[in-house]
């Protein structure tokens, strides 16, 4: 009977499944800013094209998780423009990776990220230039929120500027014993430029993000995590222990089937941006894409029960 069950609602689930998925697809990866804004991507990756150095790897794990690492130690990380040609090109692949759960972010050689490269700050100081670049990377990095992934952001060493600005936009920040993050804009002549500043005061409130940018202050690992910028401070302060110490800490909430996991991502991404109804009415396309699903199916015949 139950096997009857399970055919009926597969055949009348599949179909919604696809249209569903395909227009949440659609509304993750549209850009914020495009021409009719005075955006031309063309002219600003030709531009950063001259930048080069460094690279933006990913390694996807059978386990669903993903580890995306910034690797340009010799200048703690700091992101080259053709990194951040990489890191749109990584974010593009995270986004069509059905199996995939949790990501990693984290720089190489015990770092996190000090920013921009200064190279490519000095010679784009047209302010258009500086616009242009704002604009693409708030691209990626609201892409890179918008996954359908738990993201985590593994600050080891130093996370400045831009890197801090990364932070910002994983779903969770964790940090070693000895880590710092400090908005160093204010000391730059700046503001952030690629959505630090109005997610910083998401995640914190408006009164404690306009402290840590107007006073460009060190953040320790006590401190954050007092502040709740940060859901945990690491024991290890060694480069690749923190590593697995991140891993096994996001495996307490990737446990489950990607589809599952996934749209639990995509409800509360879509809570914490839209407003209620808008919220309320994908929320009821994304049920309807697990209600009869096979885990929901799965936990049904196994008369799953909640100790």
């Amino acid at each position: 009977m139950f096997s009857f069950l399970e055919m009926t609602v597969s055949l009348l689930w599949k179909p919604f499944h696809r249209i569903a998925n395909g227009r949440l697809m659609q509304q993750r990866t549209m850009s914020l800013y495009n021409q009719t804004h005075g955006f031309r991507e063309d002219e600003i990756k030709a531009k950063l094209q001259q930048f080069t150095g460094g690279s933006v790897d990913l390694s996807k794990e059978d386990d669903g998780i993903g580890i995306l690492t910034l690797n340009n130690p010799r200048f703690m990380n700091a992101f080259t423009g053709t990194m951040m040609i990489e890191l749109q090109e990584r974010v593009a692949e995270l986004e069509s990776w059905k199996n995939g759960k949790g990501l990693i972010v984290h720089g190489a050689e015990n770092t996190f990220c000090s920013g921009s490269d200064l190279n490519a700050v000095r010679t784009l100081s047209r302010p258009q230039d500086g616009v242009n670049m704002c604009m693409f990377m708030q691209n990626i990095l609201t892409r890179l929120m918008r996954l359908p992934l738990i993201t985590v952001a593994l600050i080891q060493g130093k996370a400045l500027g831009g890197g801090a600005e990364l932070t910002t936009a994983c779903d969770f920040r964790l940090m070693t014993s000895e880590s710092e993050m400090r908005f160093v804009h204010k000391h730059m002549g700046l503001v952030p430029g690629w959505g630090g500043a109005a997610r910083l005061v998401q995640i914190l409130g408006s009164s404690p993000a306009l402290r840590l940018l107007s006073g460009a202050e060190k953040v320790d690992a006590e401190r954050a995590l007092c502040l709740g910028l940060i859901e945990a401070v690491l024991p290890s302060s060694e480069e690749r222990r923190p590593l697995q110490e991140a891993r096994t800490w996001l495996n307490l909430y990737t446990k489950g089937p990607p589809e599952v996991i996934q749209s639990v991502k995509k409800v509360v991404s879509a809570g914490r941006e839209l407003q209620l109804e808008t919220a309320l009415r994908i929320e009821k396309e994304i049920f309807g894409t697990v209600w009869g699903g096979p885990a929901n199916l799965h936990a049904l015949a196994q008369r799953t029960k909640h100790k």
